[in-house]
């Protein structure tokens, strides 16, 4: 890299990892990074790094070529390490023995450290999060409070300045977080150029609340806000009436208000939040059922066998072996 750059990325996928927040970011990057659509490395430079050379392919299968190690990686051309995480957060933890001894190397060049969406896993696992604050993905949560509960995770951010380590949830909110760590280097005008070129309305802050999440089609803003409680505290022993209290309702009017809105109870819909989460993570993780209660905070693991098979016909390990074995 050439050091009269003004800042330079050193972006790591990890293999499996998700293109949307690393194509997303690195287009961002590009945009900013010369005048007009040239494409040229001027106002900001990158290269891409695996544990090994060659292609690193990503979740989608669309496989990208590598070309540096840590062997050929100078880091005193570095300013910014990004690491893109894998699909799953297994994947993503099981990668971090590869890249421990780089990263150490990082930590003690003070170089600052960014994860992108499940790269927190890898990190985590690495220690490296420790008596730092993180943004992790909301369908996540749960499972990195259940594994690493000394770290602080952030709720309702898309991203998060904390010293010397930033994260981000991933998706397009790789975009909002570039602006926010370019705008420092290459001023406002430049860190939000092509902004309107990748049909992007304008750069969100690091507290911009989704409408997506905001579950638009409630009827009752104490509905709206409810549900919202109800999948920040998935894990904890929270009651119904607690919720209501969080919301200035008593828990016969939220039943009522739920009642008219899902035709079930304020239980019954935090219940039906349970198990929904625990069956795609029963398909999209290895943990066991007792790991996986205590995301949703069930102790019982027998009551929640029966109330899982009620629901979707099957126990959680039958839910699991046909999720191994589509067809059989």
């Amino acid at each position: 890299m050439d050091h009269s750059k003004n800042v330079r990325f050193l972006l790591i996928p990890l293999d499996n990892f998700n293109m949307f927040p690393f194509g997303a970011f690195l287009d961002k990057l590009r945009f900013s990074a010369d005048d007009a659509d040239l494409s040229q490395q001027r106002y900001c430079s990158w290269q891409v790094m695996s544990h090994t050379q060659g292609v690193v392919t990503s979740s989608s299968n669309i496989p990208v070529m590598v070309e540096h190690t840590p062997d050929t990686t100078e880091l005193k051309d570095v300013d910014y390490v990004v690491l893109f995480g894998s699909r799953t957060a297994h994947d993503s933890q099981q990668q971090a023995p590869l890249y421990r001894a780089f990263f150490r190397k990082v930590v003690s060049a003070g170089i600052k450290i960014v994860s992108i969406d499940n790269a927190c896993f890898t990190l985590a696992e690495l220690g490296l999060l420790n008596n730092h604050q993180v943004v992790v993905h909301w369908r996540h949560h749960h499972e990195f409070k259940a594994n690493y509960p000394k770290v602080v995770v952030r709720d309702e951010q898309l991203y998060h300045f904390d010293k010397k380590l930033i994260s981000c949830t991933g998706g397009s909110a790789t975009i909002d977080l570039l602006i926010a760590i370019l705008q420092d280097h290459v001023g406002q005008i430049r860190a939000e150029k092509g902004l309107a070129d990748m049909l992007v309305d304008e750069g969100r802050g690091s507290h911009h609340r989704l409408k997506s999440s905001q579950h638009s089609n409630f009827q009752n803003r104490h509905v709206d806000r409810a549900v919202s409680l109800m999948q920040e505290h998935l894990a904890l022993s929270t009651t119904v009436d607690e919720i209501g209290a969080l919301i200035g309702v008593s828990r016969r009017q939220l039943d009522r208000l739920f009642q008219q809105q899902f035709d079930m109870s304020a239980h019954q819909y935090w219940q039906e939040l349970r198990l929904q989460h625990l069956h795609w993570r029963l398909i999209h993780s290895s943990h066991s059922l007792i790991q996986l209660a205590d995301e949703i905070g069930v102790k019982d693991t027998s009551y929640l066998c029966k109330i899982f098979r009620k629901r979707f016909g099957m126990t959680p390990n039958q839910c699991r072996r046909n999720s191994l074995n589509p067809n059989q």
